[in-house]
């Protein structure tokens, strides 16, 4: 079938890391000419920018689907196996990774050029040793030559991912697994490099040129890596040994295993390769670690094959060749690939047969376009279809070759986006590097490449950015060498550093986490964070130590917090020169800032708090937190002594045994309602007040009013703050802050309640101190016995805003009644001392009897 007449072909073969396709290119280029095949665009790619380095870029072309360089006086061609120019008289042919004869999806390709590319002096065959006995059947007179390993390649056994050494590649079989893996990675380890077969070699380049760099340790890529790229691994995991090859998810055969943990080691440095998975499916069996460690395979008895010469004449001889079965033994027919799958959909469409009518070779190249979007079927027979519909007619039209160019050029959207642009804009590339379907097809092929690099740039950008946090990199390469070697760094602002990667800030004695880490990585950061700034906390404790008073302030709701405190610490590594202790957001000369350092809570009375620091000083060892707690309860004793000198007096008298029942059951009362208390329930306890003990309360400046017991200095609005939050902190329910300098207010008003000094009469609510003025007023009116009626004062009443029926009611709490008299004003008389519960006169009556009095 096939006639061999040119001599001198030689088979290299060997494991990987034998140097075989080094050796290729050395012999390529001694020829005067030469021609290499490869199975991936990329490797095609890598390999044409070594030999330009050797002979120029004028004298190497680069021919792949979708790309195409062919310098005019090009003699060294560097191309797929698919797109090898056999029509070419070169001296020298190689082709690469040959074993993919027995590939279900291309072999047929790498068994054609097997049998029918041959260079004019040389002709070289690179594969794995078990092709021997089917080129031995295949190429009579061949000469086999075998290249061993450089290196030891050798099982170190399964290791989780966050165990695996620096500088290993992690192998999945699906853009899936590779993302996952990657994210995972990002997260342990700081990120890693992607590399894909459906990637451009741009991105791929730029990815691996990140890995070879050292910017990232790790490598995910799917088995494309086993395909003959050299890069610099030391170690080769497997996320899984199970793959989809097109038809079935199957377990990966011992030579695919071997192709690719042999990427692990480079020339004569030993690599090692494993699973991640110890035990399971995804666990290598000890007979497969013992073949791939003896480079022991099974050998390959036959390959795929179809005829690499079909009948053009029409359609269905086209198809009776494609379908032609070989008459050798150690071929088999190959399975239906996608192109001839595309040839017979489109033979079943109407009007396909008659525009292919001498347009079969056009017809067969369209069905060659790949799907290197993955579309299916279908849908790709369609697209290739409405391209043959144009190529019968005869170019691709401008407009719609343009319109679907332009649509694919923008780099916005994620990974998976612009990978699929990428995947698209391949398609496109593809048909411009056809000379003859388009009318211009090197301005397009330009343009195509163009976007194809553009996008390819966003995809490394977007890769990067995704898969790579080149701030917990540099933590994990530096914990490698302990964590004190870290080289953390604070400037003036908080702003914490790793080498030159900002983490996070350290507001106060909080390290908060810089916020565009994502949630997974704060673990590692806050870790590296709480080792190395302790020195730094103690400093800023030692300063809020030794403070004065006047730095602290206390809030509604019971925090302390510290505001301008400034320290000076030593110069060098995490010791800024001068600092706020602050949130950090201020500048450090901002003496507003503030920082809550802890919180009051119930302690054994209501003027007696406890003070809870805040969780953020956990970070502080015991002996320097306990010193910090101390200096802020003497602040809290001062403060409440100085603000509140009533209450602190009265809760000292609660527990003074000297102060006797009587007093020390008022001074209760009193402390619980934080300074103030209504008289009615302490009567007796008032009434039984010795001179002595009253002329105490006189000199703690508390009045003992005839409705209420209160000091008038905790009605200040400071006072009050402070009361609110004594409330707070001891758990009772605390209301809002009445209006300031409020007089009276409508019933009801917010604050305007008993514990914040308000007493309700009538509809409204009434300043307790101002009652009391008025109480006095009426009874300083009411005469020696008390009989003689007599009005209010209506001056103090509109003063104080007081309404008639406020002013009915409040008379009657003091223990006045109503009497009439000629005049029309009301008159009230001595009734005795206020009942529990007094009955509110009539109010319309009330208003009427006093309309006369305030029109005075």
């Amino acid at each position: 079938m096939v006639a061999f007449d040119r001599p001198r072909v030689t088979a290299v073969l060997g494991p990987t890391n034998t140097g075989k396709t080094h050796l290729a290119i050395e012999r390529m280029c001694a020829h005067s000419s030469g021609m290499i095949g490869f199975p991936l665009r990329l490797l095609a790619r890598e390999v044409y920018d070594r030999v330009v380095a050797i002979k120029g870029a004028d004298r190497v072309a680069l021919i792949t689907g979708e790309e195409r360089i062919v310098p005019k006086d090009a003699r060294w061609f560097l191309c797929t196996a698919e797109s090898m120019p056999m029509e070419r008289d070169v001296a020298f042919v190689a082709l690469d990774e040959a074993q993919l004869g027995s590939d279900r999806e291309r072999g047929h390709v790498f068994t054609d050029r097997i049998l029918r590319a041959r260079g004019r002096e040389e002709t070289m065959i690179l594969g794995s040793e078990s092709l021997r006995p089917v080129l031995r059947a295949l190429v009579p007179g061949i000469e086999i030559v075998e290249r061993p390993r450089f290196s030891t390649l050798s099982y170190a056994g399964a290791k989780k991912l966050s165990r695996l050494p620096r500088r290993s590649a992690i192998v999945a079989f699906s853009a899936e697994e590779v993302y996952a893996t990657a994210e995972m990675l990002r997260r342990l380890r700081g990120g890693a490099a992607v590399v894909m077969g459906a990637l451009s070699p741009r991105t791929r380049n730029a990815q691996v040129a990140m890995f070879q760099a050292g910017e990232v340790d790790y490598l995910v890529a799917t088995d494309a890596i086993g395909m003959g790229l050299n890069l610099d691994v030391g170690h080769v995991a497997f996320a899984g040994l199970h793959k989809f090859d097109g038809q079935q998810r199957r377990r990966l055969r011992v030579s695919e295993m071997a192709q690719i943990a042999g990427r692990a080691g480079r020339h004569q440095r030993d690599g090692t390769f494993g699973a991640l998975s110890e035990d399971g499916p995804d666990a290598f069996e000890p007979e497969e670690v013992a073949a791939i460690e003896g480079h022991r395979f099974p050998r390959l008895d036959w390959l795929y094959w179809r005829n690499g010469t079909p009948d053009l004449s029409s359609i269905d001889a086209l198809v009776a060749s494609l379908s032609q079965r070989p008459d050798d033994l150690a071929l088999r027919a190959a399975p239906e690939a996608l192109d001839l799958k595309i040839l017979k959909r489109l033979a079943e469409e109407p009007g396909v047969r008659d525009r292919a009518r001498g347009n079969v070779a056009r017809l067969w190249a369209a069905c060659g376009i790949p799907d290197f979007a993955k579309l299916g079927l279908d849908p790709h027979a369609r697209f290739v279809g409405r391209v043959f519909g144009y190529l019968s007619q005869g170019h691709i039209p401008h407009q719609w070759f343009a319109d679907e160019v332009a649509r694919l050029d923008r780099t916005e959207g994620d990974v998976e986006t612009i990978a699929g642009r990428i995947a698209a804009i391949r398609s496109w590339a593809y048909i411009a590097q056809r000379p003859d379907w388009l009318a211009d097809p090197q301005t397009w092929a330009a343009r195509t490449l163009e976007i194809e690099e553009r996008l390819s740039d966003a995809l490394h950008l977007s890769l990067t950015q995704r898969f790579v946090d080149k701030r917990t990199t540099a933590l994990a390469k530096k914990i490698g060498g302990g964590v004190g070697m870290l080289p953390v760094e604070i400037d003036a602002q908080g702003e914490v550093t790793i080498d030159t990667h900002t983490i996070g800030r350290l507001d106060g004695f909080r390290f908060v986490v810089a916020p565009d880490a994502r949630a997974h990585d704060k673990r590692l950061l806050l870790a590296t964070a709480e080792k190395r700034l302790a020195g730094e906390r103690r400093r800023r404790a030692e300063a809020l130590i030794a403070s004065d008073d006047a730095r602290f302030a206390l809030g509604d709701d019971g925090t302390i917090t510290v505001s301008g405190l400034r320290y000076l610490s030593r110069s060098g590594t995490a010791e800024p020169v001068v600092q706020s202790l602050s949130n950090g957001a201020e500048e450090a000369d901002n003496e507003g800032s503030a920082l809550v350092v802890a919180r009051l809570s119930r302690g054994t009375s209501l003027a007696r708090p406890q003070v809870t620091l805040d969780e953020a000083l956990d970070c502080l060892d015991p002996p320097l937190r306990n010193r910090v707690a101390e200096r802020l309860r003497l602040w809290t004793t001062a403060t409440i002594a100085r603000t509140l000198p009533a209450l602190a007096a009265l809760s000292t008298a609660t527990r003074a045994a000297e102060a006797g029942p009587v007093l020390r059951s008022i001074a209760a009362a009193m402390e619980a309602g934080a300074g103030f208390a209504q008289r009615l329930p302490l009567r007796d306890a008032v009434e039984a007040l010795s001179s002595g003990q009253r002329q105490w309360l006189r000199r703690q400046r508390i009045t003992i009013g005839a409705l209420d017991l209160f000091d008038p200095r905790l009605l200040k609005p400071a006072a009050q703050a402070w009361r609110r939050a004594l409330l707070a902190a001891y758990g009772t329910p605390i209301p809002a802050v009445p209006p300031a300098g409020a007089t009276s207010l409508p019933r009801g008003t917010p604050g305007a309640v008993p514990l914040m000094g308000h007493r309700a009469l009538g509809g409204q609510a009434v300043r307790i101190d101002l009652v009391e003025r008025v109480a006095r007023a009426a009874h300083d009116a009411r005469g020696a016995n008390g009989r003689t009626p007599f009005a209010p004062d209506p001056a103090l009443a509109v003063s104080i805003g007081l309404e008639p029926a406020t002013i009915a009611r409040l008379m009657a709490e003091l223990g006045f009644r109503p009497v009439a008299t000629l005049d029309t004003a009301p008159h009230y008389v001595w009734r005795g001392r206020p009942r529990a519960k007094v009955a509110a006169p009539d109010p319309a009556n009330a208003f009427a009897a006093l309309a006369g009095l305030m029109g005075r």
